[in-house]
């Protein structure tokens, strides 16, 4: 089997782990959950063989690069890095809701690169700007960064729906963490996941230096990198500097993933440089 089939079945695992932790939370039940986080570390490593298989096709081919490179190989990367990051949060917190409200988003991700027609899961040669080890330095940074930022979006969800029920009157919600646990984490990922796309940043303009003889051009997708880094950037100020908590850093949040989920896929239908199809990907 070679890797976009193999990375074809880790989509269905993806699938069948978020089904599995969503199970566990609506119905109560610990069993689904502990076999949600087996099929989940089953599935990373598919994910994993999936992209090392790739790297190797590539050199089979006469390519040789690190699959980074396309909206299918990025989205691939980004479903593999959220859910080791989520299996790190869960080994540490010893709370599977969080997964139903995360592993959705990983296999909403790598669903989109397998199953829609509009994705190329072909493997190309790079352009010439493209070949660079800055360019692996900087997608891998970026989508560490993302995928933090994608388990504080979820965290930011559970927050909301656990204050919001002062009272207690709705039961789904009694094994969420307590708002304050919640809120500490929240912040805990976005400080990751705003470290990460800050060297993502830095390491983009080193390559852009190199590869066009500039450090930033006000490309769409640069453009909108920076709106992203500034709304997170806000969040933490308001946190660190005004004390906002709850709530307010939830929406904050949110809105910070939207724009990612904007920087990531909206860009491309926009022209410039970092446009899958501009490049030709």
């Amino acid at each position: 089997m070679n890797s976009s089939g193999i990375l074809s079945v880790v989509t269905f695992v993806y699938g069948f782990t978020a089904f599995l932790y969503v199970v566990s939370w609506i119905f109560k039940k610990p069993e689904p959950g502990r076999l949600a986080t087996w099929v989940a570390v089953a599935g990373l490593m598919g994910n994993i063989t999936g992209i090392a298989l790739r790297w190797m096709e590539s050199y089979k081919l006469g390519y040789g690069h690190a699959p980074l490179s396309n909206l299918y190989e990025s989205l691939i990367f980004f479903s593999g890095t959220l859910t080791a990051v989520y299996l790190v949060i869960e080994h540490k917190f010893r709370n599977r809701i969080i997964g139903a409200f995360t592993m959705p988003i990983a296999f909403l991700a790598i669903a989109y690169a397998s199953l829609s027609p509009n994705v190329n899961d072909r493997i190309q040669p790079l352009l010439p700007a493209l070949k660079s080890n800055w360019l692996i330095a900087h997608v891998i940074t970026c989508f560490i960064g993302y995928s933090a930022f994608a388990i504080s979006f979820g965290l930011s969800f559970m927050y909301l729906l656990k204050d919001k029920d002062t009272e207690g009157r709705h039961s789904l919600l009694d094994k969420f963490p307590h708002v304050a646990v919640l809120d500490e984490l929240n912040h805990q990922m976005v400080m990751f996941g705003f470290l990460f796309l800050s060297v993502g940043i830095i390491t983009g303009s080193v390559w852009a230096n190199s590869a066009w003889g500039r450090y930033w051009g006000w490309d769409p997708k640069e453009t909108w990198s920076l709106i992203t880094w500034f709304i997170y950037a806000t969040l933490l100020h308001a946190r660190l500097a005004r004390g906002w908590h709850g709530k307010r850093i939830a929406y904050l949040s949110i809105a910070g993933f939207a724009a990612v989920l904007f920087t990531y896929f909206g860009v491309n239908l926009l022209p410039g440089l970092h446009s899958y199809g501009a490049i030709g990907q």
